[in-house]
């Protein structure tokens, strides 16, 4: 079964009729061509379909034979009950000529009138002991072709007209007179044309290792082109896990300064804070004493204390607030670390 696969359609792997035959010799069957009409393209190998129509005219009449004699095969070795094509007896003969199964007596009847044509009829049981390849073979020697005048269409095709470039068979050849000299016999053409073919194919060959080489060289690029890519991506992560760690440490760095930046502010703050909050103290104290002493003060008393009184007073006098103490604007203090972040 493997070595006949080939005789499927390409497209849908089935055994169908009406096969046809592209010329890039895929085969496909109608119902592959139908749905690739749009495209006109072969499916396989996207070969252009030069038919305007998508399906083309070629018949592969071998393929299509080829399943019709391998159906007949697998039904002679299933095991399956064959019967006489005659009188519907089991049969025990098949006849490739008459395309027949038969039974004995039939058998008989058909190798007493048909002796003559020379039909080999076999065993049902022979052709099961053999293989595909042999029932093939077999079956090639029996499909004769015949002369398509309807005057003498038994006549087996054995000439070949050159100048007509067709079969022809005894009769034909002999009326056929302006032609004559140009006639040889039909089986000779016929192995001229598979020799062509075999020699054609055998070139073809010999040149499918160059384009074999070329294609490995494409594969090879492919998979360099594949180990390139891989090798890149992980370049690019271990660089981007390389700069996150960086940065991570920049950022612990950054961080770091900027506490310690505000650590020395908030120290700085704190005294000057504390600083105000002592004058403002000395300010209410010296304030509530003056109101008292004009109140309640003796004139001995204020000769006694005026002069100390006015030196705290003049001391205090004298002092300035600044405007934020001895700290300078915040966003100044934290310059050092806008610096380093923009350079980041």
């Amino acid at each position: 079964e493997d070595e006949f696969q080939s005789v499927l359609c390409e497209g849908c792997q089935k055994e169908l009729p009406n096969l046809k035959l592209l010329t890039c010799l895929h085969t496909l069957c109608l119902n592959c061509l139908s749905e690739k009409k749009p495209i006109r393209q072969c499916p396989v190998c996207q070969t252009a379909i030069p038919q305007a129509s998508g399906i083309p005219d070629m018949d592969n009449k071998l393929f299509t034979n080829l399943q019709a004699r391998l159906s007949i095969y697998r039904k002679i070795v299933s095991q399956a009950d064959l019967f006489c094509d005659h009188c519907n007896t089991d049969a025990e003969f098949w006849c490739s000529e008459c395309k027949e199964f038969m039974c004995t007596k039939c058998f008989e009847a058909h190798q007493r009138y048909l002796k003559k044509d020379n039909h080999e009829a076999k065993r049902v049981a022979a052709v099961k002991a053999g293989s595909a390849r042999d029932f093939l073979e077999g079956t090639k020697k029996a499909n004769k072709f015949f002369c398509s005048n309807v005057a003498h269409q038994n006549q087996v095709l054995s000439i070949y007209c050159k100048k007509c470039c067709k079969g022809m068979c005894c009769v034909c050849t002999l009326l056929d007179s302006k032609h004559a000299g140009q006639h040889c016999d039909i089986s000779l053409e016929i192995q001229q044309r598979q020799d062509k073919l075999a020699a054609l194919s055998q070139n073809l060959k010999e040149k499918r290792s160059s384009f074999e080489v070329a294609h490995k060289a494409l594969q090879a690029k492919a998979a360099c082109l594949e180990q390139v890519r891989s090798k890149t991506r992980e370049d690019i992560r271990q660089c981007v896990e390389q700069l996150v760690d960086l940065l991570r440490r920049e950022e612990e760095m950054l961080l770091t300064l900027v506490e310690t930046r505000w650590e020395q502010g908030c120290r700085v703050l704190a005294g000057e804070l504390q600083h105000l909050d002592n004058v403002l103290r000395r300010m209410q104290a010296s304030e509530q004493l003056v109101q008292k002493m004009r109140l309640y003060g003796s004139e001995q008393e204020v000769m006694d204390m005026q002069p100390f009184i006015k030196a705290s007073l003049e001391e205090l006098q004298r002092l300035q607030p600044s405007a934020a103490g001895g700290l300078a604007q915040p966003d100044r203090h934290f310059a050092e670390c806008w610096t380093r972040l923009q350079a980041l």
